[in-house]
């Protein structure tokens, strides 16, 4: 898989795929598609710039593959706000074990918002998991049983608000109608199955043409979530964090749902903060064992997210 075909295999909001690529003789810049920002729910761009951070490590992790150490610059040009990275391939490097089962994963990777098992994750996979995030200069808090009560708590509180949202409702639309060969927004065989135990984000509010089971969901999620610091250069390095650990995930034979509703409303999202530390919560997962594998996510072809700069 070439550098630019695994950075695009990378998960995105709504699967909006808001990168774009420069390739040049010392490496390869990566910007913000703003034309692909959800201004209802992320309006200052950070979800968007996770995104793209999920993207610049499945390229750090190809260049590794190969033999090339990575060699990252953030936010490279002041004079170009939408320059989040450039990833230059460095010396030589021997891939570790560990590099190499996670680039295998990229192209399984899969979100999953089907049941899963009420089977616990393992403590040694969960110390991995939590282990991966701080590789990238993250910190992963999985939540215990008072916690996820919380957690899950805010999340349904935050859903509430969204589907009571007409402009959130038309966001949703935009990103989840179906057209003849459209390549990028949430397919209607992605909508998942209807939950009325767990709060996961209806994908399928605005398709009442859409045919959706509603199935009995695990009764003990297990939840984590995951904190930087709450500036640009944060969101980007948790998008790098996000991608490392639903990898790890993946290769440990985990499904993972990211539930986001509750981060993209301030008021709830500063509940999750840590003052004492100055890191902010960034992302919301749910992990567990699933014996379904979702259809991988369309992707854009590449000529559409190359740019001369």
């Amino acid at each position: 898989m070439s550098y630019l075909a695994s950075a695009t295999a990378a998960p995105s909001v709504h699967n909006t795929q808001p990168w774009l690529f420069h390739p040049h003789r010392e490496g390869i810049d990566v910007y913000a598609d703003r034309d692909r920002q959800l201004a209802v729910i992320d309006p200052d761009g950070r979800e968007l710039t996770l995104s793209v951070g999920a993207a610049v490590f499945n390229l750090r992790l190809a260049m590794m593959r190969d033999g090339r150490l990575p060699q990252l610059r953030v936010a490279p040009d002041p004079d170009a706000p939408d320059l989040l990275a450039r990833v230059v391939p460095g010396g030589p490097v021997r891939p570790s074990a560990t590099v190499l089962a996670l680039a295998g994963a990229v192209t399984r990777r899969r979100s999953n918002r089907g049941p899963f098992a009420d089977l616990a994750v393992p403590v040694r996979v969960r110390e991995e998991l939590v282990a991966a995030a701080a590789a990238e200069g993250a910190v992963l808090v999985m939540t215990g049983p008072g916690g996820r009560r919380v957690v899950l708590g805010m999340v349904t509180d935050a859903d509430r608000y969204w589907c009571a949202d007409a402009d959130y409702r038309r966001e949703l639309a935009e990103w989840t109608r179906p057209a003849p060969g459209r390549r990028d927004g949430i397919a209607t065989a992605a909508l998942g199955p209807r939950s009325d135990t767990l709060p996961l984000r209806d994908l399928g509010l605005t398709r009442p043409d859409a045919v959706r089971p509603t199935a009995t969901f695990e009764e003990t999620s297990t939840i984590a979530v995951l904190y930087t610091a709450d500036t640009p250069a944060g969101w980007l390095r948790a998008g790098q964090a996000l991608q490392r650990v639903l990898l790890t995930a993946t290769v440990r034979g985990l499904s993972a749902t990211l539930l986001t509703q509750s981060l993209e409303l301030d008021r709830l999202r500063d509940r999750l903060s840590d003052p004492a530390t100055g890191r902010a919560a960034q992302a919301i997962v749910r992990f567990g064992f699933s014996r379904q594998t979702p259809a991988a996510s369309a992707r854009r072809p590449l000529s559409d997210v190359l740019t001369t700069g």
